[in-house]
């Protein structure tokens, strides 16, 4: 909408993993000497605008008005950050300078602008089709080329992917038109993937692969220890080939943090498959649960729907663990700055593996530990009380023996084949907590898992037994029923069973 030397360009600014509407105005003015402002708490980045703009529009074969511009990013009191709104910076100058004919009502304008005239990938464009998607009026978003695909998963909006500041100049003044992005559905993105692991290339380990599968079927977090080499980060690395597909409403879940990270590559429109994060153990605070001058997600987010391994767990900072505390119970973290606070998903598997000492022969039946009793102590209580209680499976690794990694004749199930019943498993939950909105047991509160799991008496004087025996706290009460549920899953079985509950139990650690 122009009015005389006033435009005014509709946009959008992502805070946490949505995004809220601003309004590019933009004024120019005849009197004064020429200069180029930018109001409304712009960034760095947003301030250099100032220059991307000027050379876009100049390489494109406009001019840029001589004259006192300025630019407020209303509303004034939103910090703005990131050099999103390059291109409704430029469409409102060339607008308001009479150069550009009326600007679709209500259209969307997102973008970062090369000194050519040509759109750069941008991040954060899927919340701000989403943002759109349920906004009144008009429902075109013009978005950089190789961005469309990612706007265009949503049904509800109009995506014109635009090559460049001239080729958008010429779909507005209809000299020629921008083709629309058609929607892509969900359903047409489903693919194979090849996977680095498989089951059946695991020899041994039937416990484990065993927990494995549990783990898989109800989100569960994981804790293996077990001496070097015994295979334990490739279990963990083979978890990928067995999880079940991502729902629609999951992979825009993920899609949204990869596309506000940067981590979702160009030309793509979804994340696919489930998240696989691995960060070093030397990963900071804020790198694993996210922050930072303008907080980011960290790796717990990046992990949300998917599996965040941490190898050599006790080698975390301690705090760094400690951290973790409060996403694994709510699957949300929370994070605060002077700027404000955000909050983003962090319903991840945690899959933990270690050493039982320092020099990881504690236990071996073939090689000799040695490391004192007190480094051993030491070392393991690396690790709170707190953060073991909150881990489901706990599964001892050990060594496999040489005969079995020499029998070629014996493989175990494929990937393809656990998968099936693990997605049979985790579909049967999806429809038992749909009520809850949840979508795995893992995810049940205390209060969900006695209105979803009722024990017979012959499993409550069971369960009441081991309570004394393995010290479970409130928590680890829950925590079994909760394994002991997707055990019945995975045997298609209605009713929780004292067999169900047992084996649950053996994957409880001693030390709670």
């Amino acid at each position: 909408m122009v009015r005389g030397m006033l435009a005014q360009i509709r946009s959008g600014a992502v805070v946490g993993l949505d995004a809220v509407p601003v309004t590019v105005e933009v004024d120019i003015a005849s009197q004064g000497l020429p200069s180029f402002t930018i109001v409304g708490l712009p960034d760095k980045a947003v301030e250099e605008s100032r220059e991307r703009v000027r050379a876009a529009i100049k390489n494109s074969g406009a001019e840029f008005p001589a004259k006192r511009i300025t630019v407020n990013l209303a509303p004034a009191d939103l910090p703005k950050a990131g050099p999103a709104y390059d291109l409704p910076i430029a469409i409102g100058i060339l607008s308001a300078s009479g150069q550009l004919g009326t600007i679709p009502k209500e259209s969307l304008f997102i973008g970062e602008l090369s000194l050519d005239g040509s759109l750069r990938h941008t991040n954060g464009i899927l919340p701000l089709a989403m943002m759109l998607s349920v906004s009144t009026g008009s429902k075109d978003i013009f978005v950089p080329l190789e961005d469309a695909k990612e706007a265009a998963i949503i049904r509800a909006v109009r995506v014109f992917g635009v090559p460049s500041l001239l080729s958008l100049f010429h779909h507005i003044s209809g000299s020629s038109p921008v083709t629309p992005e058609p929607y892509i559905p969900f359903r047409s993105l489903a693919v194979s993937q090849a996977f680095e692991s498989d089951m059946k290339d695991i020899q041994g380990q039937e416990q484990a692969k065993r927990a494995l599968e549990i783990a898989a079927a109800g989100a569960h977090n994981m804790f293996m220890q077990g001496p070097p080499g015994a295979g334990k980060t490739m279990l963990a690395r083979t978890l990928p080939s067995i999880l079940p597909g991502l729902t629609e409403e999951e992979a825009l879940e993920v899609t949204k943090i990869y596309s506000v990270t940067g981590n979702l590559p160009p030309g793509e429109s979804v994340v696919k498959f489930r998240p696989f994060r691995s960060p070093h153990h030397t990963t900071s605070r804020i790198g694993l649960i996210g922050g930072g001058t303008h907080p980011m997600p960290g790796e717990i987010s990046l992990a949300h729907r998917g599996v965040l391994f941490l190898d050599e767990f006790p080698e975390f900072p301690r705090h760094v663990l400690e951290a973790l505390r409060q996403p694994m119970e709510d699957g949300i973290v929370s994070i605060s700055r002077a700027v404000g606070s955000v909050r983003y998903p962090a319903k991840f598997m945690l899959v933990a593996a270690a050493n039982p000492c320092p020099c990881g022969n504690s236990g071996s039946e073939t090689k000799r530990c040695s490391c004192l009793p007190g480094m051993v102590t030491r070392y393991q209580k690396r690790v709170s009380g707190p953060i073991i209680d909150r881990i489901d499976l706990h599964v001892h690794v050990p060594t496999v023996a040489v005969e079995k990694l020499a029998d070629q004749l014996h493989t175990g199930e494929s990937s393809h084949l656990v998968q099936a019943r693990v997605q049979k498993a985790r579909d049967a939950q999806s429809k038992r907590l749909k009520r809850y909105m949840l979508h795995a047991n893992a995810e049940m509160s205390s209060r969900i898992v006695r209105e979803c799991c009722p024990l017979s008496v012959e499993c409550e004087r069971f369960l009441r037994q081991a309570v004394g025996r393995f010290r479970l706290t409130a928590r680890g009460y829950y925590r079994v029923i909760k394994v002991a549920r997707t055990i019945a899953d995975l045997e298609a079985e209605k009713d929780i069973g004292v067999t169900h509950i047992a084996e649950a139990l053996q994957y409880r650690s001693s030390d709670t």
